[in-house]
């Protein structure tokens, strides 16, 4: 759980009186247990949201207060299910606290008892409520609790059908924005094989068949950062038509990986030693793919400093 100091009480009553700024908003998470509340939290996070888990509801509305005046927060969402106990009565009654301080989205997970009992038999995890009762009965007294929060429920979605990735890709379609589809991080890596290939690269493209600077002695000192180094290494046919080409084959393959829930992505470019045509691959691959509209970084390992 993320730990927020609450405001103080002078502080209070003016963040309950003053709405959130534009863009702000606020996702309640909850639903039966097993249906998928964690994997969609994950997913919240994954579009940029301030994701909390099982956040006590006594700390909900100070919690609200404090991402409407937050700087750097513009989105937040967080489960709460019955975990919480016997103060999840309260859930309809604070809710109207809290949309008078932000726009605020109750998101309900549920599914096929079936289903739920499947899942649980899989996990081998107890239900919440308990183990002194079979999950079947249990699952019966959760939907009993949960009733009225269900009634209050923005959006309902039934998860009997979905994977865990089925489940991201249908919360990234329903609440990310256009551009939220491409939060994927691209790392554009140098390295010189020399040192040894990358243990982390998702991919890597061997560079060493272009010329070397290496062997030009007014570029020897200098790496691929350098203007005068990089138009040397692109002024080759051979250059210009593998960037093209891997420049096709990313864009082609990015939002596949976007659409499986992969976060993070190291392309990496080797060369020799790691300081001229690796360096600057990544840095025009880097600067291509921000182009697309990507989240990348140049990253040069063995690069001289």
């Amino acid at each position: 759980m993320v730990l927020m100091t609450p405001p103080k009480k002078a502080s209070r009553s003016r963040a309950a009186t003053k709405p959130a700024k534009p863009g702000k908003e606020l996702v309640i998470v909850t639903g039966i247990s097993g249906s998928g509340k964690a994997s969609a939290l994950r997913a919240f996070e994954d579009l940029g949201y301030h994701a909390v888990d099982n956040l006590p509801l006594e700390l909900l509305l100070e919690f609200a207060a404090l991402v409407g005046k937050s700087p750097e927060v513009r989105q937040a969402a967080i489960v709460v299910d019955v975990r919480e106990g016997s103060t999840l009565d309260r859930l309809p009654e604070i809710l109207v606290g809290v949309r008078k301080l932000l726009p605020t989205r109750v998101v309900f997970l549920d599914a096929q008892d079936a289903v739920l009992v499947r899942r649980y038999s899989e996990t081998r995890r107890p239900h919440p409520l308990g183990r002194s009762e079979t999950v079947s009965r249990s699952i019966v007294e959760e939907r009993q609790v949960l009733d009225p929060i269900r009634n209050v429920a923005d959006t309902l979605i039934d998860t009997s059908n979905f994977n865990v990735h089925q489940l991201r890709a249908h919360i990234l379609d329903r609440f990310g924005h256009e551009d939220q589809g491409k939060q994927l991080l691209v790392s554009c890596l140098s390295f010189g094989f020399k040192n040894g290939v990358p243990l982390d690269a998702d991919m890597v493209f061997d560079v060493r068949f272009l010329p070397n600077p290496h062997f030009v002695p007014e570029f020897r000192k200098l790496t691929g950062q350098d203007p005068k180094v990089a138009a040397y290494v692109r002024k080759f046919s051979q250059t210009r038509e593998f960037l093209d080409k891997v420049t096709d084959l990313m864009l082609y393959l990015l939002p596949h990986y976007v659409q499986e829930g992969k976060s993070y992505l190291t392309v990496a470019f080797g060369c020799t030693g790691g300081q001229h045509r690796s360096v600057m691959m990544a840095e025009e691959m880097s600067k291509r793919l921000k182009k697309a509209g990507y989240q990348v970084k140049a990253v040069h390992r063995d690069m001289p400093r």
